[in-house]
């Protein structure tokens, strides 16, 4: 036994599960796992777990362990403990690879050209900015905020190809959002404030983004402007942050004035009719999806009243598309944006009649 002793006095520095030793021992006393659970009162069930690492040994086993093999209990606790550590150990190391790959797909360089983010060399202090950006403790707790629900995103092809980057972009109209104090949601005040908008269409930025913005906080909605992520094209998103606010973020994508009117009364529309679990990501891959073909037919109805629609074939000229956006009260590029999408006219044609909008106006 002396022998026995030395070997099992030697605490190696890296663990093992303590099963091996004790398999190793009772070898050496001439007995099996039958012996031993019969001289321990335990069944072999439970010995063959603690043999195998899947059952740990307990303080109280560790003390028969003692009795009946001769190696003094606290050995065998150490070998346990050893064993659990070094387990927990290989696990976190698992996960901090996990993360690592995660933190790539995280367009971290954009964030912190935007002034969101502060710049790192470890990753480890990336990976906390980045948590710290999110308001979330954990890559898992991130998992669980924006992909188990997959079905809040399930209209965005964007979404499922690149959930970092969309996560991302929207994280950033979420934090935009909660700046703007609302009043609680009525939907017959943002329905209200969607005419009044309407009327805005032929004015600047600088003036008809404060206002869009005041008219809708009133009702509940939270209007915010997000330059797109590189490689994640949205043109818009609504959604809901609680029951009596709602969101809808835009992009500038097309930084033309038809496109971006067309955005928003189409995700308002969403805002209007649609269930609020939902986020609705316009990245212009849903042309089967009945709720989005539902929001665009609000939009296009909105802008431009059906009753005026059969005039649309008519407009070839530029004199002829401002002469009915003056009668109807929109802006002129609007109506030359429709005018293309139906095929009135080429893509190329009237473009001229569109407002260009740049960041920092």
């Amino acid at each position: 036994m002396g022998k026995g002793k030395t070997r099992f006095a030697y605490e190696p520095d890296y663990a093992v599960p303590p099963g091996v030793t004790l398999q190793e021992t009772i070898a050496a006393l001439g007995m099996d796992q039958h012996d031993l659970a019969t001289r321990m009162g335990m069944s072999e069930k439970t010995i063959s777990q603690i043999v195998n690492g899947a059952a740990p040994v307990t303080y109280e086993t560790a003390n028969k362990l003692e009795l009946v093999t001769g190696v003094p209990a606290r050995l065998w606790n150490n070998l346990e403990m050893n064993y659990r550590q070094r387990q927990a150990e290989l696990e976190s190391a698992r996960r901090l690879e996990q993360d690592w790959k995660w933190l790539d797909r995280i367009p971290t360089e954009e964030l912190v050209a935007r002034g969101k983010i502060d710049a790192h060399k470890d990753k480890g202090d990336m990976l906390r900015a980045v948590l710290r950006f999110f308001g979330v403790s954990s890559v898992m707790a991130w998992q669980a905020l924006w992909l188990k629900p997959a079905t809040a995103f399930r209209r965005s092809r964007c979404f499922e190809m690149r959930p970092e980057a969309m996560a991302t972009w929207l994280r950033l109209g979420e934090l935009e959002a909660q700046k703007i104090a609302c009043k609680p949601y009525s939907k017959a005040t943002f329905r209200a404030a969607l005419d009044e908008i309407r009327k805005m269409t032929m004015e600047q930025p600088q003036v008809f983004q404060p206002k869009m913005v005041k008219l809708c906080a009133d009702a509940g909605v939270a209007i915010v402007f997000v330059p797109e992520m590189k490689g994640c094209p949205a043109n818009g998103a609504a959604r809901w942050l609680t029951p009596w606010k709602a969101i809808i973020q835009l992009s500038l994508r097309h930084k033309s004035d038809d496109h971006l009117w067309f955005s928003f009364f189409h995700e308002a529309g969403h805002i209007l009719d649609d269930p609020k679990k939902e986020i609705y990501i316009d990245d212009g891959s849903k042309e089967d999806d009945e709720r989005e073909k539902q929001a665009d037919t609000f939009a296009r109805n909105l802008l431009i009243p059906p009753s005026r629609a059969g005039e649309l074939p008519d407009l070839k000229t530029s004199s002829a598309v401002r002469r009915f956006s003056q009668s109807i009260g929109i802006a002129p590029g609007i109506v030359v944006g429709r005018l293309q999408h139906d095929r009135v006219i080429a893509f190329s044609h009237l473009n001229e009649l569109k407002k260009r909008f740049e960041w920092g106006e």
